[in-house]
C-alpha cells in the first residue's frame, strides 16, 4: 500500500520508455529479491532508471539500509525527492539526475543493482548502456524486461555470469503516448536475476 501511494511521474517521455511499476508489481518483485538473500538488512541498492524511485523506494522499505536512484529525466528525479520524504527513521535515499553512459562504476560501494530499463520498443538496444553499466559494477543485479527478450542471457553468459530467469507477470500499459492504440494495455513482464563471475 505504501509504494501504491507514491507520486508518479507525470508527461513521460515516449523516447524513454517511461512506464510506471504498480505499487503491487514493486512490492511482489522485492519480496521476491529479498527471497533470493540478495536484498539484506543494511545493504545498498542501486535503482538504474528509477522514474518514481518506487524501486529502490521499496527496498529500504524492506531492509536495504540506503539506496541510489539514478534517472536522466529532471522531472522524475524531482518526484523521486518528494516520494523519497516519505521514509522514516535513518535510511538514506540519495537521487542523481544522470544519463547511465556518463557513470563511474567506482564510486559506489553497491550490494545490489535493480532496474527496469528501456525495454528497446522505441530505439533499439536502448537497454545496451544499463546492461554495460551492471557488468561494470559487477554485482548482483535484478532486472525486469520485456518476458519475450532473447538477447538478456546470452548477453551476460558471454561475460561469464549467471542468468535465471525467475517470474513472469502482467505489466499494465496506460495509454500515455499517441501510438497507443487501446485506453489500457497489458505486456509480459520477465524478472531475471544476474550473477558476476
Amino acid at each position: 500500500m505504501l509504494l501504491s501511494k507514491l507520486e508518479r511521474c507525470e508527461d513521460p517521455d515516449v523516447s524513454l520508455e517511461q512506464y510506471t511499476t504498480s505499487g503491487e508489481l514493486a512490492a511482489r518483485w522485492m519480496f521476491d529479491i529479498a527471497a533470493f538473500g540478495d536484498l539484506l538488512e543494511g545493504s545498498t541498492v542501486l535503482d538504474l532508471g528509477c522514474g518514481n524511485g518506487i524501486l529502490g523506494i521499496g527496498a529500504l522499505h524492506l531492509s536495504a539500509n540506503s539506496a541510489i536512484l539514478i534517472d536522466c529525466d529532471s522531472d522524475c528525479c524531482d518526484v523521486s525527492r518528494r516520494n523519497a520524504e516519505t521514509l522514516e527513521g535513518t535510511k538514506s535515499c540519495d537521487i542523481l539526475e544522470a544519463d547511465v553512459t556518463s557513470l563511474d562504476s567506482d564510486l559506489w560501494g553497491i550490494d545490489l543493482v535493480i532496474s527496469n530499463p528501456p525495454w528497446g520498443r522505441q530505439k533499439e538496444k536502448a537497454d545496451g548502456p544499463f546492461f554495460d553499466l551492471i557488468e561494470s559494477i559487477g554485482v548482483v543485479s535484478h532486472i525486469m524486461h520485456s518476458s519475450d527478450a532473447r538477447h538478456i542471457r546470452p548477453r551476460f553468459e558471454e561475460a561469464g555470469w549467471g542468468v535465471e530467469k525467475y517470474g513472469e507477470a502482467d505489466f499494465a500499459i496506460p495509454a500515455s503516448f499517441d501510438h497507443h492504440r487501446s485506453s489500457r494495455g497489458v505486456t509480459k513482464a520477465g524478472f531475471w536475476r544476474l550473477t558476476p563471475p
